[in-house]
């Protein structure tokens, strides 16, 4: 019984190592590690087992990166959120950039169109 519990330990910190390495290319630079957050459709979560264990693997990847993990299920996708409290330097710059991606898409809107 026991080489079962091992295999069982070794797939799960597999799991904690590949979800890790996911947030941490999800994260942008310019926010300095915050604002992390990652999105598992549900191919990826069927890939990876039991929704349970995905999501505990979840929280344990988020804590390595120093992150206070949530995890919400919705629509079948699973959302992994970094809740921190964001610095106001880092929050305004993602402010800033947000409003800017929003001018480009309402800009893009207003162009007349080719058919």
């Amino acid at each position: 019984m026991p080489a079962k519990d091992e295999l069982a330990r070794r797939r799960y910190e597999k799991l904690v190592e590949r979800l890790e390495s996911l947030m941490q290319g999800a994260l942008k630079p310019e926010y300095q590690g915050y604002y992390g957050h990652l999105v598992l459709g549900t191919d990826d979560l069927a890939e990876m087992g039991e929704l349970k264990d995905v999501r505990r693997a979840a929280r344990e990847a988020g804590r390595r990166l120093g992150w206070k993990a949530t995890t919400h299920l919705v629509g079948g996708r699973l959302f992994v959120l970094d809740e921190r409290e964001v610095p106001e330097e880092i929050e305004r710059l993602a402010g800033n950039a947000a409003a800017a991606a929003i001018d480009r898409a309402w800009e893009e809107g207003r162009r007349p169109r080719l058919t």
